[in-house]
């Protein structure tokens, strides 16, 4: 069996036309005959060059409003027909179907119809039915026919048949029937994902992939799906690699909470912050956060929730740091940052990030509604005879937010909204607290005025006892632990203050 086909005939029907002129004009210059319907009939004629209406083969007009032009058996016959089955080949003529070798169909943008706002009535009008039935069917019977199913695919089929003399291989058409069927089921799972309301169903797709240098560690290989384009303009560096993904995430979830917030500087390592710290500019900012923990800050990852000028450009530049992210940079600022070779420079966009969260588990996967409760002035109670002041308030709240944030069990250390120190990712709340304590007296901060954080209820009332003798005084936790009252009898006589937000931020 002959594995290359010549391309003889061709149907063309795309929402798409960019970059289809110069394949148009090579087909007709090979002496393909080409059949068309509507918009791109009229394109083709257009370009001067001869092509055949649908409706001359069907015997049947567009109808319903351009619903259905091409859902006919003589249209499908041409395609799905096998052109080494003798049943096939009498059927073919015996019906007057003509053969179609090449299927050159994309479908409606339904995606961007959605994201535009637009009305139901619009989107449903954008559910493609001819179009993905065409693309399926081509894909079907690839070892006849090729498919090309995107305007992506127009550049790489126009170089094969200019060398190829219009002939294909069956190695092309697999190959572009693979591609057929990634677009096919994308396109499904993104209108499914429209209308479904009730089921409990994990259905996801992305069409865009980067293959990274490697995994978490050299041996493992690594990719990454979705968007990157979207999210950040990169404006100077080298390729982010998985780590850095995973930091750039952890980075643009947690200055999310400060959003349109007074200047906010923010330095994480290993997807949690080891500097953190909100003043009236920036640069104040980004050295208090810095001094939180200038040992760890070394390859970390740094962002801004707002401009960064040169004074602070001059001051991170004395830093190694992979990544720094911010929404906008001087133009001075910016040359200062590009003094280093490899340090990637973000800006960072605004877009909608994903309502779940989704990590593989076991033999499949875990999706749960994203963390969006932050915590706020009215969702505190106060259990403790003692209150916190107006200042302790905001350092409460501030450290709750960076807590949300921050690898479980955690507690997380705050004075004048800055940070002071975490113990991350403890299987002990009072090994987080003693860390966090060590950490902090060991860059010399002096505890007394700081308030506590923790991510989930205290037991016991041990973690208030070693926090209230290390000179903390203010204490913010979900509550909720049957044993609440011993906390808050220890905090009752000792003059701590301590507030509940009745809200649990475990983060694993």
């Amino acid at each position: 069996m002959n594995n290359t086909k010549t391309i003889k005939s061709a149907l063309i029907s795309v929402f798409h036309k960019d970059g289809l002129e110069p394949i148009v004009k090579k087909l007709n210059e090979l002496g393909v005959t080409i059949y068309s319907t509507g918009g791109t009939e009229k394109f083709i004629n257009d370009l001067g060059i001869e092509v055949v209406p649908v409706e001359d083969v069907t015997s049947y007009p567009s109808i319903l409003g351009g619903r259905v032009k091409t859902l006919h058996p003589k249209v499908f016959g041409g395609i799905l027909n096998r052109q080494d089955h003798d049943g096939d080949v009498a059927e073919m003529e015996e019906y007057n179907i003509p053969q179609l070798d090449l299927v050159i169909v994309d479908l409606y943008p339904f995606e961007k119809t959605v994201a535009s706002g637009a009305s139901e009535q619009d989107i449903i009008e954008k559910i493609d039915i001819g179009g993905i039935s065409l693309i399926r069917a081509a894909a079907k019977n690839f070892k006849d026919t090729v498919i090309v199913s995107s305007m992506e695919q127009y550049e790489e089929f126009l170089n094969i048949i200019s060398e190829n003399n219009g002939n294909t291989s069956l190695t092309d058409r697999k190959k572009f029937a693979a591609k057929a069927f990634n677009i096919s089921s994308h396109y499904d799972t993104a209108i499914f994902n429209y209308f479904n309301e009730d089921e409990v169903v994990y259905k996801a797709s992305e069409t865009t992939s980067k293959v990274l240098r490697y995994g978490e560690n050299p041996h493992q290989k690594g990719f990454f799906f979705g968007d990157l384009d979207a999210m950040f303009d990169k404006l100077h560096g080298k390729e982010l690699s998985y780590n850095n993904l995973l930091d750039v995430d952890a980075a643009v979830n947690l200055i999310e909470e400060f959003k349109g917030e007074d200047p906010t500087f923010a330095i994480l390592k290993h997807n949690n912050a080891c500097g953190f710290a909100q003043r009236k500019t920036i640069h104040q900012a980004y050295v208090d956060a810095l001094a939180g923990d200038p040992v760890s800050a070394f390859g970390g990852i740094l962002i801004a929730n707002t401009k960064i000028d040169k004074a602070t450009a001059e001051e991170i530049h004395n830093l190694f740091c992979e990544v720094v992210i911010a929404p906008a940079y001087d133009a001075d600022a910016l040359e200062i940052l590009k003094g280093k070779k490899n340090r990637v420079i973000l800006v960072q966009k605004e877009v909608e990030l994903p309502k779940q969260t989704v990590r593989t588990a076991l033999n499949g996967v875990l999706v749960q509604d994203k963390d969006y409760i932050t915590d706020k002035l009215e969702d505190l109670s106060y259990p403790t005879n003692n209150k916190p002041s107006e200042s302790e308030l905001e350092d409460l709240l501030f450290a709750s937010k960076l807590c949300k944030n921050t690898k479980s069990n955690t507690i997380i250390l705050v004075k004048d909204k800055q940070l002071l120190a975490g113990g991350t990712g403890q299987t002990s709340r009072v090994d987080a607290l003693r860390q966090a304590i060590e950490k902090a007296t060991s860059f010399n901060f002096d505890l007394n005025g700081a308030v506590m954080a923790s991510d989930a209820f205290f037991p016991f009332p041990d973690c208030v006892e070693i926090a209230d003798k290390a000179g903390i005084k203010s204490v913010i936790q979900p509550g909720g632990s049957i044993k609440d009252q011993l906390s808050i009898d220890y905090c009752n006589d000792n003059n701590v203050a301590m507030v509940f937000t009745g809200t649990r931020h475990f983060k694993h």
